[in-house]
């Protein structure tokens, strides 16, 4: 666990960004001075104008003052939202891109590490969150203060005991309120947040079995369930603004005393002659946007548990370094060489492979099965580099792949069960294997895959939606198009994850064959679970316990090897 003060997901872009945030902050001070000046001077000029002044020039530099201080305000606030505003923008983009860079990281097994709903939180209660961490917390603490040194500290030129007295009241505004509204409302908004974040986790996770619930003839308890969940979020909810009314009512009656307390000093202060009365609606009227700039301090507070927790759940993310990498020459011939391969997820379980060698040269097809759970997909993510082994080595002629990076996805290309395809248009998903593409190249590889015609009879072409995750094609579609990505990125080796999974056996014989037509200028490792097809690739590869049990080409298998002989019967339905 990182400790609290090993921040590395905030402060660096304060650091970043820290010119701006002066600069923002030197403006925001003087906006809430122009507005002092502004309440001050007005004051002043009211009570001046109210009798005849003995010269013009008596009314003159209040009227000069006003007008500077009434155009300042504005000027100033205007330029220090744009600071802020851009400084926010800047910081919360360096976030999501973090955040992107840390979740691709981890791509392969984001749905074993991750929750859908854990996501949705963090990139909901947390990123959304932070962005306004600078413009409500930090802003206006900070602010505060400085208003406040320099509002005691003037006053202390006019009567020290006078500015010792305010000292203690403002700092009932600044330091009791604030850390009241944490005692109460800090763990409340805790609470919220976590109870949305259940929210997100069942909601998610419903949705997703939605199908199951209304087959079970169980979707009002269903219904029944959320709105629990969502009334529990609401009451939570409906404390926090009952306290936040109560407070507002007390900030008010504490703003009178400090009102009334001013009003007091300065009657007393200025009693001294005629004119020395027109200074106190001037300190009087200064009182209410002191009031304006302290009035946030206590949502801030309150606020900031919410933000430490957010930073807390973000530094929990696998720390990541980015660094400049020069790509690694690899030539051609691609051959893969795996030697003496063992891996396993954590020390406390058993291996998921144990010394596991082959070599497959390029432009040959390797067929490796296995039993559910045998570890082919794992060897799968070794061979892309996604996982590093305990023993043994992976080599592309001679480049270890986990060395590679990025890189790969330019040698090898994958195939899994459920290509994803994004809710917008046909040339927008296959484009995502080369965003560089023409048309031209699209309608090649649609017509490589053998869905030219069905493309074209469409309403809008290439440029028709597949609809939310390409509910608009069958599975055997949606393949087709991922292949067709992958022909659009053509990396020389094409690994095969269990593609025809849930696809009737017409269909998954038609795009095997399609897979091994378009792809026989290129390395193809398939892993599959059961036999059909396995008469197109060179040699299979069967694993067992984490160890290469069988190898061979399939014909010769199936003469010489009764083993293989049974699961070619079994798969069979024999």
């Amino acid at each position: 666990m990182r400790k609290k003060n090993n921040d590395q997901w905030v402060k660096p872009f304060f650091k970043k960004y820290k010119s701006a945030m002066l600069i923002a902050l030197t403006l925001g001070v003087f906006t809430v001075v122009c507005a002092c000046g502004l309440m001050f001077t007005s004051g002043y000029l009211i009570s001046k104008a109210a009798t005849q002044p003995e010269n013009i020039l008596m009314i003159y530099v209040p009227i000069v003052l006003t007008r500077a201080f009434g155009i300042g305000r504005p000027a100033f606030k205007y330029a220090e939202q744009l600071t802020s505003h851009n400084w926010v923008l800047k910081m919360v983009s360096g976030l999501r891109l973090k955040l992107y860079q840390v979740l691709e990281k981890d791509a392969v097994f984001l749905k074993k590490h991750q929750r859908t709903g854990d996501l949705l939180g963090v990139l909901v209660e947390d990123i959304d969150h932070l962005q306004n961490l600078y413009l409500t917390t930090i802003f206006p603490i900070i602010i505060a203060w400085i208003v406040y040194a320099i509002v005691i500290i003037i006053l202390g030129l006019f009567s020290w005991w006078f500015a010792l007295m305010m000292a203690l009241e403002l700092i009932v505004l600044l330091v009791l309120f604030p850390l009241c509204s944490i005692i109460v409302n800090g763990k409340q908004i805790i609470q919220q947040k976590e109870e949305n974040k259940v929210l997100y986790n069942n909601l998610t996770d419903n949705v997703l079995g939605i199908s199951d619930w209304i087959f079970s003839q169980r979707s009002q308890d269903y219904i029944n369930y959320h709105q629990e969940a969502q009334t529990k979020v609401k009451t939570i909810k409906n404390k926090i603004d009952h306290f936040k009314s109560i407070r507002k009512v007390i900030f008010q009656g504490v703003g009178l005393v400090v009102l009334l307390t001013v009003t007091w000093w300065a009657a007393v202060h200025f009693q001294m002659n005629h004119d020395s009365l027109n200074w106190i609606a001037a300190f009087i009227l200064a009182v209410l946007p002191l009031m304006d700039a302290f009035r946030p301090l206590s949502e801030a507070a309150e606020q900031s548990q919410e933000y430490q927790e957010s930073i807390g759940r973000l530094n929990h993310l696998p720390n990541i370094q980015i660094n400049d990498i020069k790509p690694i020459a690899v030539s051609a011939p691609y051959d893969i060489q795996i030697n003496n391969l063992t891996f396993s997820y954590s020390v406390h379980e058993g291996k998921v492979l144990d010394g596991i060698s082959f070599h497959v040269p390029f432009g040959k097809k390797i067929a490796i099965l296995g039993r559910s759970g045998s570890g082919k997909s794992t060897l799968l993510s070794l061979i892309r580099g996604d996982l590093t082994p305990q023993n043994g080595t992976i080599e592309l002629n001679g480049v270890k792949t986990a060395s590679l990076g990025d890189q790969i996805s330019d040698l090898i290309g994958i195939i899994d069960q459920e290509p994803y395809l994004f809710k917008t248009s046909i040339l927008n998903n296959i484009r995502l294997g080369n965003e560089n593409a023409s048309e031209e190249d699209v309608w090649n590889v649609l017509e490589k895959v053998k869905l030219k015609k069905l493309v074209k009879k469409l309403p809008k072409g290439i440029d028709t939606n597949v609809e939310e995750a390409g509910m608009r094609f069958s599975g055997g579609e949606r393949q087709r198009i991922a292949l067709a990505r992958i022909l659009l990125k053509n990396p020389p080796i094409i690994l095969l994850d269990e593609p025809t999974v849930g696809l009737d056996p017409l269909t998954e014989q038609a795009v095997l064959n399609t897979f091994f037509e378009t792809l026989k200028n290129h390395t193809i490792i398939w892993v599959t679970h059961h036999l059909q097809g396995v008469n197109l690739v060179d040699q299979v590869l069967f694993i067992e316990n984490g160890k290469l049990v069988l190898k061979g080409s399939p014909e010769k298998l199936f003469q010489t090897n009764r083993h293989y002989q049974d699961l070619i019967q079994m798969d069979a339905g024999f």
